[in-house]
């Protein structure tokens, strides 16, 4: 007998979906994915991982990191090991907490349900 899935556990899968999208994206060079990942207005941060020395806080927007994916910024970080680990912290309503975890990068992502699916709305990461 089949088990009907939960609506719980669907939208978890639909979050993990769209981190997917937006770390496989980035190795492989796919804006189609990184496009459908990003919230058009996408905070993207870090401190001090581009440049030790500098410790203001850098940011990216969505457009910005469609320029970089198409241009194969990710697929120069490729590790070749896909290990990416996504783990939903919290689900309420229509926002969502995950962290990704990757040979390359930990990102903590905020994600939000549009009317085309779970968006990343903010993502602050470091180097690992």
């Amino acid at each position: 007998m089949a088990v009907a899935s939960s609506p719980v556990k669907s939208e978890e899968f639909a979050v993990t979906a769209c981190a997917l999208d937006y770390f496989e994206g980035w190795f492989d060079g796919d804006v189609v994915r990184m496009d459908r990942a990003l919230h058009p207005d996408l905070a993207k941060r870090s401190l001090g991982q581009v440049d030790p020395e500098n410790r203001s806080l850098r940011s990216l927007t969505k457009e910005r990191m469609l320029e970089l994916t198409a241009a194969g910024e990710g697929k120069a970080e490729d590790p070749g090991d896909r290990r990416i680990d996504v783990d939903v912290v919290d689900m309420h309503g229509n926002v969502a907490t995950i962290v990704v975890r990757s040979a390359v990068y930990r990102e903590y992502l905020h994600l939000a349900r549009t009317e085309d699916g779970w968006k990343i709305v903010n993502a602050l990461w470091h180097f690992e």
